[in-house]
């Protein structure tokens, strides 16, 4: 018997569809994503947040939230539609997502944009940008009109990437516990920074331990302290943990940011 390649195509990708869509039935039915922000919760803090003044290009946002396995729990955008943010954004968001649960302890909170200065050719973490790829089969399946939406391929799936500059949090609960993390994306790195900060203390999900900034009310914070150096484009970090300004209104903001829960 022959079958046709058309047939073929069909068959593969109705089971690809049955396989992805089990996935995130298995997600929600499992409780993996107990405890963290549905796609509507997510959508609903991320547009509060993205229409506050953040010291970026007033655009709009993809948000992806993953658990503490790095499983993706929600994706979500502000715009109108999939098309009204840049579309590269939301892999980044997911990546940054990834990164910050990735590299974020119990313990310890590094926000992606701690992570900026210790990457850099000479420091600590150099290659670490390198690490950890993204699924792209994961990423890119299906049609495009799910993306953003209950039904975006990466629910249910992880992603991976690494991330190293603004816009990705660790996610704590009242209880301390560490769940999962947050990911922004569809600006400048430190307005991102500034829209996850506020969607995540709108989630609820701000009870950060400890982090390297400095800021006791903000442990996790982005830090501004790279000065410029002969010889180095980017300049060096007092902390190490520093990560370059996008705008002074982005550097105001990042101060008066609201303190993290208790």
């Amino acid at each position: 018997m022959t079958i046709s390649r058309t047939r073929v195509i069909a068959i593969l990708f109705g089971a690809a569809a049955t396989t992805w869509g089990a996935g995130a039935a298995f997600a929600e039915d499992s409780g993996q994503c107990a405890g963290l922000p549905s796609q509507g919760a997510l959508k609903n803090a991320l547009t509060l947040a993205r229409n506050q003044a953040n010291g970026g290009f007033n655009l709009d946002m993809w948000a992806t939230v993953v658990n503490r396995d790095g499983l993706v729990c929600a994706v979500a955008f502000t715009g109108s539609d999939r098309g009204q943010q840049w579309p590269g954004s939301r892999v980044i968001s997911a990546q940054k997502a990834n990164t910050a649960n990735a590299f974020s302890l119990p313990g310890l909170a590094l926000s992606t944009a701690n992570l900026y200065s210790a990457v850099q050719p000479g420091g600590s973490l150099y290659g670490l940008q390198h690490s950890n790829p993204v699924n792209t089969a994961v990423a890119y399946l299906g049609p495009a009109t799910n993306f953003g939406t209950d039904s975006d391929p990466m629910v249910a799936h992880r992603i991976g990437g690494v991330n190293v500059f603004g816009g990705g949090l660790a996610l704590y609960n009242s209880a301390h516990v560490l769940v999962g993390a947050i990911g922004v994306s569809g600006d400048s790195s430190c307005a991102d920074h500034n829209i996850a900060w506020r969607t995540r203390n709108d989630l609820g999900l701000d009870h950060v331990p400890a982090g390297v900034s400095g800021d006791p009310g903000r442990p996790d914070n982005i830090v501004y302290d790279i000065t410029p150096q002969a010889g180095q484009q980017e300049g060096v970090s007092a902390s190490g943990w520093g990560h370059p300004k996008c705008s002074s209104a982005a550097t105001a903001l990042a101060g008066s940011l609201p303190v993290t829960s208790r």
